[in-house]
Formats: C-alpha cells, structure tokens, sequence
C-alpha cells in the first residue's frame, strides 16, 4: 500500500468520508523517498520506540513501524483513527492513541516504552503549533535520544541557525540548551497533498545526555533569554531591564560586563553557554538582595 500516491490518499478519503482539515494543519505527503529517507534518519537503533505526533493517513508510521521496535502515533484527529486502523493493520508493533499531544501526560504513555529501551521522536508536525509542542518535548525531561522533525523551513532555519544570525531567536538559544540540531534536508511543498504555500525542511537533534551548560537556576537562564529577544534591537541591559524589575539599570550593565560583553551587546550576539553565564551572574545579583 503506497500512502504517499495522491490517487489513494484521495480514495481512503472519500472512504472513509473525510476532508482535510486546515485546523490540524493536515498536509499529507505524497513523496515516498521523503518519507523513507526521515525514517532513515530519525535515530540509529533499530530497537528504538518511536513517539510519531500526527501520523494522518499512516504513511510515515508504516515507515516507522518496518525500521523500529514500536511506533507511538498521537492522532487529534478522530475521523483518521478508522483510517488508521485500516492502513495500518498488518503492523502489530504500532499503538495509535487518539488525543491531542498538548494535553497527553507523555511521561505516563511513554513510561512502559523507555523501561524497556531507548525512544525517540518523530513528526511532521503541523506549522501553526510547531513551536509549543518542540518546548513540551524539551521541557517534558523525557530522555528522548533524537527527536526529527518536518517544519517549515523559515522555522528550521531558526532552530539551527548560528548566535549573532539575523535568525537566531530565543528558541534557538533554548533549544542548544537541551540539545545539539542538525538541518537534514528541505522538502518543496509539491512533496504535499494539500501544498502548503511554503516549503519545509526536515531537522534532527540530538538530545544532550548531559548538558553541557549547567546554570544556577534554569527559570533565570529561560528569563534571561526571553528577555533579550522580546526588545531584540535594544541593548542587552535595556532588553533585561523590561523582565529584571528588581534589579536597576547600573546593576543589569554591571551583570553584562562582568561576563566579558560590552554594554552595548545586544542579546541575539550570544550563545546558550553565555547565557548561561549572563543568568548565573543575574541570579546571584537577585539572591544577594533578598
């Protein structure tokens, strides 16, 4: 059964009385080697367990399922599950659980699957809700050993892109924290039934086993981040005083000189590993005056 042929996509459709539904952003892909080589590509143990978020019609997950101990497919769609049944049927080593990822306790779904083994991540997930669900990954403390993602290609640029980049954001810093990311290859939008208007890339990181930076306080890090990306055009010490209300001006400067930064830095200069320095230092500033 070929699920990337746009004729039997359409057929499992109409058999099963379904149209595509924009607000799970379900854009199916209808290319095989794109779907075999993110197979390939999303970990190197074939006695991994896969956490797949939003298999559609089941074209990735039978990819999946014929590499991998066992396949994890979250579906928020309740009119795909009969289609997923019907597809998927010859794999015994797939589970298919209906719920919306944002709202699964994946600790508890997945508690069985890391006993017994390594697990990583795989998805094509939906553009307008890419963000949210990365973070609840990252900050689900799961031990994922990968998680591979298609997302939208302005997004992957973001996420792998180098500190000081007119791309670098906060997710950036955010995500070296957690782990190491690697953009793996672009997808045209052609590759999909419907084409979305932009193209997409597929991105792979590597969860760190052991972080490499460790701060006093992670909230501090995370503050300091998003601080410094809300007012990106601002100097840093400006940036930081819109969050560190109880810190003054002269203090938040001091903060930044002491790391070895000019005070007229902006904060999109830095790498996770400086901010990480920044927040230690911001952290003891705060303790000291309580």
């Amino acid at each position: 059964m070929n699920l990337c042929d746009v004729k039997t996509i359409k057929q499992l459709m109409a058999m099963f009385s379904l149209n595509f539904r924009k607000e799970f952003g379900q854009n199916f892909l209808t290319n095989i080697s794109v779907v075999e080589d993110i197979a390939d590509n999303c970990c190197d143990d074939s006695e991994t367990t896969i956490l797949e978020i939003g298999p559609g019609v089941g074209s990735l997950t039978r990819e999946l399922a014929a590499r991998y101990k066992h396949v994890v497919a979250i579906e928020i769609d309740h009119g795909l599950i009969p289609v997923l049944k019907y597809t998927l049927d010859e794999f015994k080593n797939v589970t298919v659980i209906n719920e919306d990822v944002m709202k699964l306790d994946l600790g508890e779904v997945l508690a069985p699957y890391f006993e017994s083994g390594k697990v990583s991540v795989c998805a094509n997930l939906p553009y307008y809700i890419t963000t949210p669900i990365l973070m609840k990954l990252l900050e689900s403390g799961l031990p994922f050993e990968y998680i591979t993602i298609m997302i939208q290609s302005e997004v992957a640029d973001r996420l792998c892109t180098a500190p000081g980049s007119k791309d670098c954001g906060a997710i950036t810093a955010v995500l070296n924290y957690y782990g190491a990311p690697e953009k793996l290859f672009k997808v045209g939008a052609h590759n999909f039934i419907p084409a979305p208007k932009v193209d997409s890339s597929v991105v792979r990181i590597k969860l760190h086993k052991d972080k490499p930076c460790k701060p006093h306080d992670e909230a501090t890090l995370f503050r300091t981040i998003r601080a410094a990306f809300e007012q990106r055009r601002k100097t840093l010490p400006n940036a930081l005083s819109a969050v560190f209300g109880e810190l003054t001006k002269e203090e938040l400067t001091a903060a930044v000189t002491e790391c070895g930064h000019p005070e007229n830095i902006r904060g999109e200069k830095l790498s996770t590993e400086q901010f990480t320095a920044l927040s230690d230092v911001l952290y003891e500033k705060i303790q000291n005056k309580q």
